[in-house]
This record gives C-alpha cells, sequence and structure tokens, in this order.
C-alpha cells in the first residue's frame, strides 16, 4: 500500500516540483506594502537585465501607495522565507462591449537562483485566484519572440494567439 489514492501515481519531477512549490507563498499587495514593492521591482530589473528601467526612478511611496490603492491593479507576489524572489504586475480592464472583465498581465519575473520551480506558475495561479474572484472571463499576458522560456511557461498554461504589437509614441 503506498498512501496514495489509487491510480495516482506520482514522478520524481513532480515530487521535486511540488516539494519546491510548498517553499514558495504567494500573496497579493495591498497600499500598506510600498516597501515589498520596491524590493520586487529590485527582482524586476534584476531578472530583465533593466536595473535602470526598474531602479532609475523609483517614484515617491505616496504614488506606489497610491497605485497599489487601485483597484484595478494588481500585484501578486512570490516569497521563500522572507524574501521577495518573484511577482507579477496586472491590470484588470473593464470591457465596453460586454459587462465583463479581463486581466493583462503586464510583467512577470522571478528571481534567477528561484526559476524552472514552479514559482511562475503559482504567481499565475494566484493571479487566476483572484480573477475569479473578480468574475474576470480571461487572463492574457504577451511573449517577446525569442523569449522562449517564458513562451514555453505560458503554452502550458492557456492558448497561444498570434497578434502583432504597436507602439504609439505619445510625443515625436
Amino acid at each position: 500500500m503506498t498512501g496514495r489514492p489509487e491510480g495516482l501515481h506520482y514522478t520524481e519531477e513532480d515530487r521535486g516540483a511540488l516539494l519546491s512549490r510548498m517553499d514558495y507563498t504567494f500573496e497579493q499587495l495591498t497600499a500598506s506594502d510600498v516597501g515589498v514593492l520596491k524590493d520586487l521591482l529590485r527582482v524586476f530589473g534584476d531578472a530583465f537585465e533593466d536595473v535602470e528601467t526598474y531602479q532609475g526612478a523609483v517614484p515617491a511611496d505616496d504614488y506606489l501607495r497610491s497605485l497599489l490603492a487601485m483597484p484595478q491593479f494588481i500585484v501578486v507576489l512570490a516569497r521563500r522565507g522572507r524574501d521577495v524572489v518573484g511577482g507579477l504586475a496586472a491590470y484588470e480592464l473593464q470591457k465596453f462591449e460586454r459587462v465583463r472583465r479581463e486581466i493583462y498581465i503586464y510583467d512577470l519575473a522571478v528571481a534567477a537562483d528561484h526559476r524552472r520551480k514552479g514559482v511562475a506558475t503559482g504567481l499565475i495561479r494566484e493571479l487566476k485566484r483572484i480573477a475569479a474572484e473578480r468574475g474576470a472571463y480571461v487572463i492574457y499576458v504577451q511573449a517577446d519572440k525569442g523569449d522562449d522560456p517564458a513562451i514555453a511557461l505560458y503554452q502550458g498554461l492557456g492558448t497561444r494567439e498570434d497578434v502583432y504589437h504597436f507602439d504609439f509614441l505619445v510625443r515625436d
């Protein structure tokens, strides 16, 4: 007797992923978590190898507090112990063609030492829980061409759509 329900079998990879996810906690930030958001900005800068964007002009605490207080702005954080090891920033969009909501993941990053351990999947699962509570019908995210790890993660969790992205500069 294995102690598992009949027909339930775990591979070593399943066990490793389950154990590593148990080492992490996932939480939604609130307006009182400005210092933690600043920690996450450092993780983003390192993970994206773009410290200037994420650390060069960090907004004042009042700005970050007001952003975190906005119901349409969602930040989900991953911790290992007290350390911030990843997170995502997302926006809830209210649709005009129907009474419904969708959520756009704007940024998602995991510190290099914590990748391939279920952290990004855990972040998205926590966002799915939040989205369900809010009555959202879909979550979507973009991935850059050539970012194969992100593309593989997202394909494993959702349905791929081939679309084009265009930026319009406000000041020419």
